[in-house]
């Protein structure tokens, strides 16, 4: 037994001796296969921190480039590529600047990109393709391929030239040349051109013939005074980069009358906006004008030396006129080979635009005003073409093109008649021309009728109900007592109309007057606000739906809205909307009925056959005329001035309506003033 105990314990000490090299090695295996897997997640986290910081750097790459941000793009450049190429950060930035705005580059697009590396190197390389606009189009599919550099645990782009353009080297460069589409013309419906292309002077300076200290400085003050040019003007004209001893340097477009002989000053012709019309037609056609900073940064393809409208229709139209470009953009190489067209266009010239305007009548309504504030509209009451729309005073658009002095601008602006303003489209209380719309409204609703009369004595009126205050409605007759419709209107009588529409009340009057287009846009290629009823487009208050119902209170209506909300009654209740292009759409609406449109046209007639009408002088034309006259009181500066106006149709053959109007006037003054003109309207088609 004692020798079996022993043999027990001998074996269970041998088993011992055999756990402990198996626990060790299973010790050492154990932390082998941590290291091992600590490496492994160390690797892994490092690769993906790796990853992550290629990404960025694309990343923002992409975005500093697709952003024109050349400040940040060339801080993520490799230095020892930069070291590679003979520029600086700064000047390889201003490299990409120059270039891109040179052709007009803008909406710059990432259009897709990849990032991989090679398993060979161990380094990260990157493609892309990118699309931009230019001036002579898009430019699709560029191409590129580079790789990233490492140092000190940070990444950079490795740039060469081939990342401006691809396929472009070291001593490339990218040009344009181009031809410019021609500018298209504005016409008269007859084809006269109102804003055209034509020949000109352009004076230019030859700095090698001003001489030198004094003699300078005297010559350059004499080019100063002749042609309204400051002198700090000049001077900057002559520090262009461009400009040699022996350069024609332009400083300002001529006529062939104003050319004086100056020493250091030479002429050219040369090719120039021109406006036969002058201020007769301004407000309408605006004038064009070289690009600024801020066009071509609203509209890249545009490039300095560009031409653009600036004003009136000359800028409303001004993409249909400017045309398009044509040309190539391609890369260069240094020894003057065209290496590769990157984008060709062809040129096409600028739409040719024709107005409904009569030049010839135009100009005479223009006269007519004889520089007095004020407008004169002619529109086909049919068609809703604008023959005519004349503003006074006015300014010269060839001013602007010639390069206006800044004493002549000051002297537009100094004025106190706004020669800037163009009053067809602008808004004035209407005054009693209104009473039109007033009188049809009131037949539709069955307020008014040709026989109702209303008894009025005296020139001043208010109901006996108090609610208007210490507010009264005055005419300016009383030479008739009961007051019927025709006697209203051939008299214009306030009283009775404020009594009709108080009559109406303010629900169903609004609702007439709402089914002619107030508050709406009139759809012409210049500005003007829309007509309103009032304020806040209520009659809320007794006294201001009286007001309203004589083309006072707080309306508001330009005389275009005048002459094509009125056109309703020589439409048979049809009102058309005016176009000033030819051929356009006729655009009509039926705010009020047929019966009542005819009886206030017959009305309007009488009015101006009665002796006692306040536009009879118009029955002495050798047609049948009807017409409406409107005094309108208006407050300025704490006084009470007044504005005139007087519409008129051809009451015959419907060939035109009218609307003149006089600022500080009063309507019988307008009546005198178109008078002598009125008769040429009729044989105009």
């Amino acid at each position: 037994m004692k020798g079996s105990s022993n043999r027990f314990k001998e074996k269970k000490k041998n088993k011992k001796v055999w756990l402990i090299p198996l626990v060790i090695a299973a010790v050492i295996l154990g932390l082998i296969g941590s290291y091992w897997l600590y490496n492994n997640w160390q690797a892994n986290k490092e690769a993906q921190k790796r990853q992550a910081q290629a990404e960025q750097l694309l990343q923002g790459y992409l975005d500093a480039l697709t952003e024109n941000d050349m400040t940040k793009f060339v801080t993520l450049l490799s230095e020892d590529s930069i070291n590679d190429v003979p520029y600086n950060r700064e000047e390889i930035g201003e490299r990409y600047k120059t270039i891109f705005s040179g052709i007009g580059a803008a909406n710059i697009e990432n259009r897709e990109n990849e990032l991989i590396i090679d398993e060979e190197t161990d380094q990260y390389k990157f493609t892309y393709t990118l699309a931009m606009d230019t001036s002579l189009g898009r430019l699709e599919d560029l191409k590129y391929e580079t790789t990233f550099s490492e140092v000190d645990d940070k990444m950079f782009v490795d740039w060469d030239t081939s990342l401006i353009f691809p396929d472009m080297e070291e001593g490339d460069i990218v040009k344009l040349s181009y031809d410019e589409g021609e500018r298209g013309s504005i016409n008269d419906r007859n084809g006269n051109m109102l804003a055209g292309n034509g020949s000109a002077w352009e004076a230019g300076i030859l700095p090698s013939s001003l001489g030198e200290g004094d003699a300078r400085k005297s010559q350059l003050s004499s080019i100063s005074e002749n042609f309204g040019i400051e002198v700090s003007s000049i001077e900057k004209l002559l520090e262009q980069s461009w400009v040699t001893d022996e350069s024609f340097v332009p400083i300002k477009v001529v006529t062939a009358d104003n050319r004086p002989e100056l020493a250091g000053v030479v002429y050219r012709q040369t090719e120039s906006r021109m406006y036969p019309l002058g201020e007769a037609a301004a407000h309408l056609t605006g004038y064009v004008g070289e690009v600024t900073a801020e066009d071509v940064e609203s509209n890249p393809t545009l490039q300095t030396g560009d031409t653009v409208g600036k004003a009136g229709l000359e800028a409303a139209f001004d993409e249909r006129l400017r045309g398009i470009k044509g040309g190539q953009i391609y890369i260069e190489t240094e020894s003057g080979e065209n290496k590769k067209v990157l984008v060709e266009s062809e040129k096409k010239d600028g739409e040719n635009i024709r107005l409904t305007i009569d030049m010839d009548l135009q100009k005479e309504m223009y006269d007519q005003l004889q520089g007095e504030p004020g407008a004169a509209v002619v529109m086909a009451p049919d068609s809703g073409e604008l023959l005519v729309a004349a503003s006074s005073p006015s300014y010269d658009p060839q001013l602007f093109v010639e390069g206006i002095s800044n004493e002549q601008y000051q002297k537009y602006t100094d004025d106190e008649d706004s020669p800037f303003l163009a009053r067809y489209a602008q808004r004035y209380a209407p005054g009693s021309t209104f009473k039109i719309l007033t009188s049809m409204i009131g037949l539709d609703l069955g307020i008014t009728s040709p026989d109702k009369t209303h008894r009025i004595e005296g020139l001043e009126w208010q109901p006996n109900d108090n609610s208007f205050g210490d507010h009264k409605i005055t005419r300016v007759s009383d030479a008739v007592t009961e007051v019927n419709l025709q006697a209203a209107i051939t008299y214009s009588d306030n009283i009775y109309f404020a009594m009709e529409a108080l009559e109406m009340g303010e629900k169903d009057f609004v609702e007439k007057l709402s089914q002619f287009p107030f508050g709406a846009n009139m759809n012409l290629p210049f500005s003007m606000q829309p007509a309103q009823i009032s304020n806040d487009g209520t009659l809320n208050r007794p006294t201001l739906l009286a007001d309203t119902a004589y083309g006072q209170g707080e309306l508001l209506m330009s005389p275009i809205h005048q002459i094509s909300f009125y056109s309703a009654v020589v439409n048979k209740g049809a009102m058309t909307f005016p176009q000033l292009e030819l051929e356009g759409k006729v655009n009509q609406l039926s705010p009020v009925s047929e019966e009542s449109a005819q009886l206030i046209k017959k009305d309007l007639v009488a009015a101006v056959k009665d002796t006692d009408g306040t536009a009879h002088a118009f029955s002495s034309l050798p047609f049948t005329v009807g017409a409406k006259t409107g005094t309108a009181e208006v407050s300025e500066d704490g006084e009470n001035v007044t504005n005139g106006f007087v519409y008129a149709f051809d009451a015959d053959d419907n060939d035109f309506t009218f609307m003149g109007f006089l600022e500080g006037k009063g309507s019988g003054d307008v009546v005198d003033r178109f008078l002598p003109v009125l008769s040429d309207l009729k044989v105009t088609e």
